[in-house]
């Protein structure tokens, strides 16, 4: 059965309903589920370009590694040379990413 039993229908002029078209597909959103948010009070907003998706994944790749090396580190207790510039370069690498995004 259906969770949403109950249909509403109200009228729009044209350029009100280009204007729920347009602000439904800014934020990702149906044109269904975007006036449910707005009836929760939500705040809409534009939906991420899909790039940060790509970036999110390899910055959290890179957050992986360098927990790898924090691990070594600790169960060490000390951080080599090589351990601290590749801790390094993977900071720079985030940087470089963000930068080039933002």
């Amino acid at each position: 059965m259906l969770k949403r039993q109950i249909k509403v229908t109200f009228r729009l002029t044209p350029a009100e309903y280009e204007s729920l078209v347009a602000k439904a597909a800014i934020a990702g959103l149906s044109r269904e589920a975007f006036l449910r948010a707005l009836l929760e009070g939500c705040q809409i907003r534009p939906r991420p370009p899909d790039s940060y998706k790509d970036l999110a994944r390899e910055l959290a790749a890179i957050g992986n590694n360098i927990n790898q090396i924090a691990h070594l580190a600790n169960s060490a207790g000390h951080l080599t040379a090589a351990q601290a510039e590749q801790a390094q370069c993977l900071m720079r690498q985030v940087w470089r990413l963000v930068q080039e995004r933002v």
